[in-house]
């Protein structure tokens, strides 16, 4: 995209707009444009136009696929396929797809639909296991690689991390420990890498939707401004070279999913993540939370009454996808825990945190 643009700008006046709709298709563009930068790509000017009027509701995400369409149908598809802006303007919108659907089911047949629907026609086998091993060479490790997973094991592995995961219980974590376990899910099948090529913006893509299962509006935000910095957590997550002294370092991971998830303010630097960094890296907000115990299902809640005290448990329930029924039964034992209690009664009450949260 033309430098004289600021992309990022412009989808975020939307945000300040505070009209809902509006605000949420931005934040799912600027996750889908920022991820590009993951694989070095840059989406066009044309792209921004287009995701301009499906923000502003002039045009449906169909619409806004059909045009790419036509648009490069139409332009010098070599020079596009050379410049890389053909792939990262079809793969953003289809991003930017996804993000807006409200469905997911957690398994490995998942994760291999969202890389196909995001790469059809991209890339050749989109969407289908590898079929020989890899290597890259990577910035943060002096030109060195991540032992990636033998191709004859992708599968075996990764249905046993989902196995593993889907038999993990979240439930009364405290939200520091739930975080380190997300980030070891997270770090664990990227280093499958069960793809040609497309990982990092396939595994991104399934996280988020993942981790909005558990009731969080995510911040894509994060995403599209550090979606470098993501990838290189999973490769320093990934990494073991006792000859040199370095091992998987998770803390890089586990910084990114605290800003993600807690508000909270770590400085999120690539520099940082070379092995050849020493210092180690500060938080910006190291005080800890006196929410520390606190699991994500609260987290989520309390995030939503901070929004608004007079939330209904109704409304609850549908902002977090559970049931009405498990709303009010954890609000009751949030109110025991000392988290919140109700002022003013039932029907003209209102929700008081009782326990300091991360600041916004």
């Amino acid at each position: 995209m033309d430098n004289s643009r600021n992309w990022n700008f412009e989808l975020s006046e939307y945000i300040k707009q505070g009209e809902p709709d509006k605000a949420q298709r931005s934040e799912s563009w600027k996750a889908a444009i920022g991820l590009q930068d993951v694989d070095g790509l840059k989406t066009s000017e044309y792209l921004l136009d287009t995701a301009k009027e499906h923000i502003e509701g002039k045009i449906n995400i169909e619409t806004v696929q059909k045009r790419l369409h036509s648009y490069y149908e139409q332009q010098n598809v070599r020079k596009a396929t050379e410049e890389g802006t053909e792939e990262a303007d079809k793969v953003a919108a289809r991003i930017a797809e996804i993000l807006s659907e409200n469905t997911f089911q957690f398994s490995p047949a998942e994760f291999k639909a969202i890389h196909r629907r995001l790469f059809s026609d991209v890339f050749k086998h989109a969407g289908e296991i590898r079929t020989y091993n890899i290597t890259k060479k990577e910035w943060v490790l002096k030109g060195d690689t991540v032992l990636y997973a033998s191709f004859d094991s992708i599968n075996d592995t990764l249905d046993y991390d989902f196995a593993m995961e889907k038999a993990f219980s979240y439930k009364d974590l405290p939200a520091s420990e739930a975080i380190k376990h997300i980030a070891k899910f997270t770090a664990g099948i990227w280093q499958i890498h069960p793809f040609c090529e497309g990982n990092t913006r396939a595994t991104a893509v399934f996280i988020i939707k993942y981790l909005k299962s558990f009731g969080f509006n995510v911040n894509n935000d994060l995403f599209s401004k550090n979606s470098w910095y993501f990838r290189n957590a999973l490769v320093r997550a990934n990494y073991n070279n006792l000859k040199i002294g370095i091992t998987a370092a998770y803390k890089y991971l586990e910084q990114f999913f605290e800003n993600l998830l807690l508000d909270k303010h770590n400085e999120l630097k690539n520099r940082y993540l070379h092995i050849d960094f020493q210092s180690e890296v500060q938080s910006a907000n190291s005080d800890a939370s006196k929410c520390n115990n606190c699991t994500l299902e609260e987290l989520s809640i309390l995030n939503e009454i901070r929004e608004n005290p007079f939330v209904t448990q109704k409304t609850l329930a549908k902002i977090t996808g559970r049931s009405e029924r498990t709303i009010k039964t954890k609000t009751v034992e949030m109110q025991e825990k000392g988290l919140i209690e109700r002022v003013n009664g039932r029907r003209n009450g209102y929700w008081k945190i009782l326990v300091d949260l991360p600041a916004k």
